[in-house]
């Protein structure tokens, strides 16, 4: 249950703060809003205030803008001022921009918001001692404790987290020897690692084995500007990751079952809030990355694609057909249901 309402309240605040980057710069140049949502149809509540009817709807999965002139059913010699497609290229731009902008600078506040009230984690890589050993892994069956102190992994004495950490990642689902020191006492198990992905420095997915253990830190408190300083470094790394990704995607250096549906979604918003609201802001955060770079693509459906067509208005010097965005649209629609079926069989096999 608590996987499901994570996942309603996450995707809730990523599409309505989405929607609001819209319908903030829409009102801001100048098209008539006619209804924002807080939620999907049918209707619970709403008010008109103005030219915009303000609405509470009952499926509480995110938001929605509807605009004068968004989406004409016929084509016209002249648009109204007020409607969407009476405006200039570069204010319809701006309008669609928005909403993907809005996510990276959710991305930013609640980064900011993170670590400025639970302070930012130093990693001590250049020691064995465990930080958190994971619930049900092999590490923790086997015995292991955070505080515990590596000593050696089969045979051969560790130094620090990292040489550890490849002696294990070599023994993909097979018995690995570790030897931990525990206050005064030293204790030795074998344990069978688990099989994981990871990238390596080429950029390259490889098969890895783990026993679900991570090294010690400490956490610093920063002032609101150092944690300014340092949400915002995190959410331009995630952006930066994320957009290696992609590019592996269509190079094929990174593999499509690395990606994760609704199913893997909700799992994981679950996980993080049972973690505490740290780890599920930071999900959150995370997400809404991931929300700004996908929207951006040049698919059909998308803010990216929308931005297409507007570019191509712009070589043409008119817009495409309604006949024409319509099957472009109806082409990038079935490309993303097939991604997400696809996406979803592979959280089942998960």
């Amino acid at each position: 249950m608590i996987d499901i309402i994570s996942f309603i309240v996450v995707l809730g605040i990523l599409v309505f703060v989405h929607e609001l980057g819209h319908f903030l710069v829409a009102k801001r140049v100048g098209v008539r809003v006619e209804r924002f949502s807080l939620g999907f149809p049918p209707k619970m509540i709403g008010k008109k205030i103005g030219d915009t009817e303000y609405c509470i709807s009952w499926i509480p999965l995110g938001g929605y803008v509807k605009m004068a002139g968004e989406n004409p059913e016929e084509e016209k010699e002249r648009w109204e001022p007020w409607e969407f497609m009476g405006k200039p290229i570069w204010q319809r731009s701006l309008i669609i921009f928005a909403g993907p902008l809005m996510n990276f600078l959710l991305a930013i506040l609640v980064f900011w918001g993170v670590i400025f009230f639970s302070g930012k984690e130093i990693v001590h890589y250049d020691k064995t001692t465990l930080g958190m050993v994971g619930k049900d892994t092999p590490a923790e069956k086997a015995g292991l404790k955070s505080g515990d102190q590596i000593l050696s992994v089969n045979g051969i004495e560790v130094e620090n987290f990292k040489d550890m950490a490849e002696i294990i990642y070599k023994e993909v689902e097979k018995p690995v020897t570790l030897k931990w020191r525990r206050e005064e006492e030293i204790l030795e198990s074998e344990i069978t690692t688990f099989k994981d992905q990871i990238r390596d420095q080429e950029g390259k997915i490889k098969e890895v084995g783990k026993i679900g253990v991570s090294p010690e830190f400490t956490i610093v408190r920063l002032s609101i500007f150092q944690a300014f300083l340092e949400g915002v470094g995190i959410t331009f790394f995630i952006t930066l990751e994320s957009v290696k990704f992609i590019i592996g995607l269509f190079t094929g250096a990174t593999s499509l079952k690395m990606v994760g549906g609704p199913i893997f979604i909700a799992r994981t918003a679950g996980e993080t809030a049972k973690l505490g609201l740290a780890s599920f802001f930071s999900f959150l955060a995370l997400l809404s990355v991931s929300l700004s770079i996908i929207n951006i693509l040049p698919i059909p459906v998308l803010d990216g694609g929308h931005l297409l067509f507007l570019g191509l208005e712009k070589l043409r010097s008119k817009p495409l057909s309604l006949k024409q965005r319509a099957i472009i649209q109806q082409i990038g629609l079935a490309f993303l249901l097939a991604l997400v079926l696809y996406v979803s069989y592979n959280d089942i096999l998960r």
